[in-house]
């Protein structure tokens, strides 16, 4: 005898197919992603990304490599996870050591959302549609092939939903702990991940039945070990718990006195998170999302939603009293910064839209399948990198960076040989050398502790490389020339537009003077 279509074997089979082909197709979609963006260099056109590339490199090239290359302003997974592949010189240098996780955090991400959405609506309609509408985002899809956060963010809020709905459904345990560990990782990556804690707790607890405080107090405290974890490691490195809050290299410090819109004022606050949003998602996903929260109102089916929704109001909090700003050039001083902060707003927006499916007469659901049509529409309409937010973001931002970054690694190719050691300043610097494939451990900088103290502070007494590297008017540059007369003597002077020079010193001992007495420093 046949089996049916709804035959218990049918359906194992249907749901073996899914748990293959949705992973797959991601995989699929992100190679071709990241292979766009790589062949145009546009891999660590974000200054982050090409920081927290650097960072994750620190931990095993370095004067001294190891646990406290971690510092204390980034959380760490990101790095962690970069570490099987910055090893190699050609994928860090390439930036595609960043690449390859974060595709897989982005693979991970749209698996489980898809499966957070089979759950949520009943039907394996809404969680292709909800696929779809998230996983072809050209915004989304630039995130999930350069080395940033918000991917690895998402991957672990899809598993914490996915956890969730699933202990909702079976009371299983093991959801418990899968959901923990998702908490951990966001928590360990984003800050986000830290507010999402009381509220995670409370979900599960509410569907625990009679274990519900064991279950609010035992996750609640569980997920803190992350953040307390934290804390003990910012202590240790720096003396302050809070280092990465109101340290020197924090959100707080970076923004200073600076006013900017929104800063203590709740509707500025949410316009301009708000339209970061609306740039990052797309028009038509934001009105078809607005149409998904209505849908699943109507149907009790907005828990996921309102869960959702919690990322996007810490950003609108963080916006009005953290001192992280949000420019768009929509709106004043019609510039570029944090845009991809608005990455929420496309996944609760995509999320809501699979809630318009079930609403649709039975004969005519799959005329949902038209809901991420119409989303993509909107982007092929605007086909252009340039109509990208966060693409854009990334090259308006990174013009004057990328020239002397550039500049440099060309006169260090030239003029550089192995041994020789270089100090250097802060900031963006460290680009110049992953660009130019010199390793860190060639390197003297502030992350190597007492040795770049000592170097910077009696650069007259301690001077054994041979190169520096500083910008004009920063620490490194001011050091360098305190000295009567000073030991390093500038050779190369980058000019850049938007930027400060850029100063290549050598160290100036008598061969130095013997080979360069008749040139002065040439300009770029």
């Amino acid at each position: 005898m046949r089996n049916s279509g709804d035959s218990p074997r049918s359906r194992r089979l249907n749901a073996a197919a899914e748990t293959a082909l949705v992973p797959l197709l991601l995989a699929l979609l992100a190679t071709a992603a990241a292979a766009w963006v790589f062949r145009h260099g546009y891999v660590l056109y974000w200054g982050d990304a090409q920081a927290h590339l650097n960072a994750s490199r620190s931990l095993i090239d370095s004067r001294t490599p190891g646990y406290d290359q971690v510092g204390t302003p980034w959380l760490p997974l990101l790095h962690v996870i970069c570490l099987p592949f910055v090893t190699n010189d050609w994928l860090w240098s390439t930036g595609l050591a960043g690449t390859i996780p974060v595709a897989c955090c982005f693979v991970i991400a749209g698996t489980f959302f898809y499966w957070a959405a089979r759950d949520a609506y009943g039907n394996s309609l809404s969680a292709i549609v909800v696929l779809a509408c998230f996983a072809l985002n050209p915004n989304v899809l630039y995130l999930a092939s350069i080395p940033m956060t918000e991917i690895v963010f998402l991957a672990g809020l899809s598993v914490l939903l996915f956890s969730m709905l699933r202990f909702r459904a079976t009371g299983r345990t093991q959801f418990l702990l899968l959901g923990t560990a998702a908490s951990w990782s966001m928590s360990l990556t984003r800050f986000d991940g830290w507010f999402l804690i009381p509220f995670a707790a409370l979900g599960f607890a509410l569907f625990a039945g009679r274990r519900r405080w064991p279950v609010l107090i035992g996750l609640g405290l569980a997920a803190s070990l992350a953040p307390l974890y934290w804390l003990a490691h910012s202590w240790w490195q720096s003396s302050n718990p809070l280092d990465f809050y109101n340290g020197p290299y924090s959100a707080a410090a970076i923004q200073g006195t600076a006013s900017y819109p929104g800063l203590h004022n709740w509707p500025l606050a949410f316009r301009y998170y708000a339209e970061a949003g609306r740039l990052v998602a797309g028009w038509a996903l934001v009105i078809l999302g607005a149409i998904g929260v209505l849908c699943a109102a109507l149907r009790k089916t907005a828990f996921p939603i309102l869960f959702l929704l919690l990322p996007p109001a810490f950003l609108v909090w963080s916006l009005h009293s953290s001192k992280v700003p949000i420019f768009v050039p929509t709106l004043w001083p019609h510039s570029y910064y944090n845009t991809r902060y608005g990455i929420p707003v496309t996944v609760v927006a995509a999320f809501a839209i699979g809630a318009i499916v079930p609403i649709l007469p039975a004969k005519s659901r799959r005329l949902g399948l038209l809901l991420p049509v119409v989303c993509v529409a909107f982007w092929v309409w605007h086909a252009s990198p340039e109509n990208w937010v966060c693409w854009k973001e990334s090259q308006v931002n990174s013009v004057s960076r990328r020239a002397w970054t550039h500049a440099a690694a060309n006169f260090l190719r030239a003029h550089y040989h192995a041994g020789q050691g270089i100090l250097e300043g802060d900031g963006d610097i460290p680009g110049i050398f992953c660009n130019a494939g010199i390793p860190f451990r060639e390197t003297l900088n502030i992350g190597n502790g007492p040795a770049w103290l000592a170097a910077t502070s009696r650069p007259d007494l301690i001077h054994r490389e041979l190169w520096a590297i500083a910008q004009s008017g920063d620490f490194v540059s001011k050091a360098l020339q305190r000295g009567r007369p000073p030991v390093y003597r500038i050779v190369k002077i980058i000019q850049v537009k938007g930027a400060p020079d850029l100063e290549i010193y050598r160290r100036d001992d008598f061969a130095a003077i013997l080979r360069d007495k008749a040139e002065s420093p040439s300009r770029q």
